[in-house]
């Protein structure tokens, strides 16, 4: 029962049942690099990577807000899918509330035109520093000069 059938004549090397040699038992696998090698095993370094998958006993994962290694998204991403700022919503709210006469909020995150603007115009008398305050700390799509969501609440 160790006997396996021979491999048909017309086909190369390496095809067929596994574990026939082509020379009929004489020298060996070309393919399997001097080592014998099962019918389901693989060479080094192909399929799939080995030893990967979870983390060695010991290691953390990266908690949110740390650097993630993605230059883009230097605090990860929501779950939408878009990159977090390295500015913060409630930082630029209280600014926004306490300076926004002078356009500091928007200073911060990077609106340098807005900010230009609520500086000439004294935030609107007020009204619009106040309002772009409170829209700052309570809104959800909030961004920065580059486009990234403004992290925090």
């Amino acid at each position: 029962m160790s006997e396996q059938p021979q491999q048909p004549p017309n086909q190369p090397p390496g095809y067929g049942y596994p574990n026939a040699n082509p020379n009929g038992g004489q020298g060996q696998n070309p393919y399997a690099g001097g080592q014998q090698q099962g019918p389901y095993q693989q060479q080094p370094g192909y399929g799939y990577p080995q030893g990967g998958g979870y983390p060695p006993p010991g290691a953390m994962p990266p908690q949110p807000g740390m650097y993630t290694g993605d230059p883009n998204a230097p605090y990860g991403y929501d779950p939408m899918g878009r990159p977090y700022s390295d500015k913060s919503k409630i930082v630029a709210g209280v600014l926004q509330l306490t300076l926004g006469t002078l356009g500091i909020g928007r200073f911060y995150i990077g609106s340098v035109g807005i900010g230009i603007a609520q500086l000439l115009t004294c935030g609107g008398l007020g009204i619009w520093a106040l309002i772009d305050g409170i829209m700052l700390l309570t809104g959800s799509n909030n961004t920065d000069s580059q486009g990234r969501v403004l992290r925090g609440g």
